[in-house]
C-alpha cells in the first residue's frame, strides 16, 4: 500500500514532467503514444516496486518511459507512426541533454504554451493542460471541471487531432508572438487557480491540488527571464496572497469561515511574502495589468490585522483602477461589497441596481447574497429574508449554502 501511494504521488509530480520531455523527443504527433508510453511506464512501477523500490524512483520512471518510448516506436508498423530512426551512438547524448534539469522546465514551457494555443478552444485548453502538463486523470479533471467524463475525452481526442492537423510545433514563441501567447497562458493558469480557490464543485470549496498546480507553473515561467513580465509576476503575487489564507477558509468540519471571521494566525507568512517579493518585481517598469490591481486588493486584506482594521478606502481605490481595465460585472459586484463596509449603501444599491445579473453565470447566487447584506445592514430583515432565499434557490455548492442558510438564521435573529 506505501508503494501504491508512493507512485500515485510520483505520478502526479512526474507525469507532465515526462510526456514533456518524451515529446520533445519524439514529436506533438506522437502525443498519445508518449502518453501511453508513460502510462504503461506507472503501471509496471506498481508491478516492478512490490519487493523493492528503487533508490531513484524518479530517475528509473524516466528511464523506463524513455525506454518503453523507444520501444514501441521501434516495433511501429503504421506509416502515422513512422518518425524516422532513433537516435543512437553521439546523438544519444543529445538526447540525455534533455533530461537535464533546465531542459525539463524547458520541455515544460514548451509544453504550456502548446496547452494554450489560440487554435485550440478555451474549453479544451483547460483539460489538456490539466492532463498532459499536471497529469491529471479523466476523472478528475471531470470532478474539478464539472463535466461528464466522456465530455472531457472528448475535448482532449478534438486538441489532440487540432495539433496533429495544424502542425502546430512543440516550441516558445517567438518574439512577436510571445506577449499574446503568453496572456493566453495567464488566463488559463488564473481560470485553473480560482477553480481550485473556489470550486463549481457540488461538495468541495477548495481543491488544492488546483490552486498547488497553478502556482507551480506560474513559477516555472518565472524560471525563463524571457517570460519574467509584469503580468508574470503580479498574477504570481494574487496566487501566493491567496493561497496564504486558505487554512482559515473553512473550519474543522469543512465549513466556510468569512474572512470576517478567519483565524489570521493561520495566514501562512512564507507564503505573504513571497507574494510581497513578487509584487516588487511586478511594479518594476509601472506598467499596471489587472493582475497588479487584484493582487494589491488581496494585499490591502492581508496586511490588516483585524477585519476592524482592514482599509476599505484604500481598496475602493484598487477597485476603481480595476475597473478601467477589466469593468466586469464580478468586479462591479464586489465594489458594490466594499461600498457597503464603507456605509455608502446608496452607490452600493445604484451598482446592484445596474447589473446584468446574467453576466455572474454560476455565480449570480453572489448578487443575491448582496443585496441581502444590503437589506440587513439597511434595516430591512423581510428583503433581506426574500434575497437570502433567492440566493439558496441557486447556489450550487453545498458548502456555501449551509453557509448562507447560516446568514439567513442570523437576518432571522436580529429582526
Amino acid at each position: 500500500m506505501r508503494d501504491e501511494k508512493l507512485a500515485a504521488h510520483l505520478f502526479r509530480h512526474q507525469y507532465g514532467r515526462m510526456v514533456s520531455i518524451l515529446t520533445r523527443i519524439f514529436g506533438l504527433a506522437q502525443l498519445e503514444m508518449v502518453e501511453d508510453a508513460v502510462q504503461d511506464t506507472f503501471a509496471k512501477a506498481l508491478l516492478s516496486w512490490r519487493n523493492k523500490v528503487p533508490e531513484n524512483p524518479e530517475a528509473w520512471l524516466v528511464a523506463a518511459a524513455k525506454n518503453r518510448a523507444i520501444d514501441l516506436l521501434r516495433k511501429a508498423k503504421s506509416d502515422q507512426f513512422r518518425i524516422g530512426k532513433v537516435p543512437s551512438g553521439p546523438a544519444t547524448v543529445l538526447l540525455n541533454e534533455l533530461f537535464l534539469e533546465n531542459e525539463v522546465e524547458d520541455s515544460q514551457l514548451r509544453m504550456v504554451f502548446t496547452a494554450c494555443h489560440p487554435a485550440l478552444k478555451p474549453t479544451e485548453q483547460i483539460a489538456f493542460a490539466l492532463k498532459t502538463i499536471s497529469g491529471f486523470g479523466i476523472r478528475e479533471i471531470a470532478s474539478a471541471l464539472l463535466l461528464k467524463e466522456e465530455t472531457v475525452k472528448k475535448r482532449l481526442s478534438r486538441a489532440r487531432k487540432t495539433i496533429v492537423q495544424r502542425s502546430i510545433s512543440f516550441a516558445i514563441p517567438n518574439a512577436s508572438e510571445l506577449p499574446a501567447r503568453l496572456d493566453r497562458v495567464l488566463e488559463v493558469l488564473y481560470l485553473t487557480f480560482n477553480e481550485g480557490f473556489h470550486s463549481n464543485n457540488k461538495a468541495i470549496l477548495i481543491r488544492r491540488e488546483l490552486c498547488g498546480e497553478a502556482i507551480r507553473l506560474c513559477r516555472l515561467l518565472l524560471t525563463k527571464e524571457s517570460l519574467r513580465t509584469g503580468k508574470v509576476y503580479a498574477l504570481f503575487a494574487i496566487m501566493c496572497f491567496h493561497a496564504a489564507r486558505l487554512d482559515s477558509r473553512v473550519d474543522g468540519d469543512g465549513e466556510i469561515v468569512d474572512i470576517k471571521h478567519q483565524d489570521r494566525s493561520k495566514w501562512y507568512l512564507p507564503l505573504i511574502n513571497l507574494g510581497h517579493s513578487a509584487m516588487m518585481k511586478a511594479t518594476t517598469n509601472g506598467q499596471y495589468s489587472a493582475y497588479h490591481y487584484e493582487a494589491a486588493i488581496a494585499a490591502e486584506h492581508l496586511r490588516a490585522e483585524t477585519f476592524e482594521a482592514t482599509d476599505w478606502t484604500q481598496i475602493l481605490h484598487w477597485y476603481d483602477q480595476l475597473l478601467t481595465l477589466q469593468d466586469s460585472a464580478f468586479t462591479r459586484l464586489n465594489k458594490s461589497v466594499v461600498l457597503m463596509q464603507l456605509g455608502d449603501f446608496a452607490q452600493a444599491k445604484k451598482i446592484l441596481d445596474d447589473l446584468v445579473v446574467g453576466e455572474l453565470a454560476q455565480r449570480k447566487y453572489l448578487y443575491h447574497s448582496a443585496y441581502a447584506e444590503y437589506y440587513f445592514l439597511t434595516g430591512h430583515p423581510q428583503a433581506a429574508l426574500k434575497s437570502i432565499n433567492r440566493c439558496l434557490e441557486l447556489v450550487n455548492s453545498e458548502p456555501e449554502k449551509r453557509y448562507f442558510e447560516r446568514k439567513k438564521t442570523g437576518y432571522k435573529s436580529d429582526r
